[in-house]
């Protein structure tokens, strides 16, 4: 039996940047894929009946302090959802040939918003309405897994420097010393 790693029989295996473009590629058509994509654009439409209907009129019974943790909250969720759905449409986009997975890797098609999906949750969770916490969890646990999904498409993006770093950095940059 002849084996490929006697050399009888070679196939082209991209690297590096190409690998993840056939990768997104790969995905983009996956039953991975088109159940992200259905459990994301469900939760979207559920959350727009919920916080129009039944949720508008519970946030109206909240005491003032938790109105206002729900008003924040319910903004963290839209934002959280409105993020996830875009991210999945560009990946459709991707998979019916309507986008390059290169054009897909483009910040402004990449995941955003971290500061605001992931920020901390409000302590105050208890007082809010259960079906706004239930879709408040739901909708960070699929955040994460996009989130992870688009790491691995398309690479990790790079923390920004901030604090001292920063400073000491703009610090060279103003008297001609290169970073060290």
């Amino acid at each position: 039996m002849k084996g490929w790693f006697k050399g009888e029989v070679m196939a082209y295996k991209p690297g590096g940047m190409e690998l993840q473009k056939a990768n997104a590629l790969t995905f983009a058509g996956s039953e991975l894929f088109k159940r992200t994509f259905e459990e994301g654009m469900s939760m979207v439409e559920e959350t727009a009946t919920y916080l129009d209907g039944k949720g508008r009129a519970e946030s109206k019974l909240l005491p003032s302090k938790a109105a206002l943790t729900y008003a924040g909250e319910s903004m963290r969720l839209t934002t959280r959802l409105m993020q996830v759905a875009s991210w999945l449409l560009v990946q459709r986009a991707v998979s019916e040939g309507e986008m390059t997975p290169d054009e897909a890797e483009k910040e402004k098609y990449r995941l955003g918003a971290r500061e605001i999906c992931r920020g901390s949750r409000a302590e105050n969770l208890d007082v809010l309405p259960a079906k706004l916490v239930d879709l408040l969890g739901r909708s960070m646990n699929l955040y994460e897994r996009v989130e992870r999904l688009d790491q691995l498409l398309y690479g990790k993006e790079e923390a920004p420097v901030v604090g001292v770093t920063a400073q000491l950095d703009r610090l060279h940059a103003a008297f001609g010393y290169a970073a060290e």
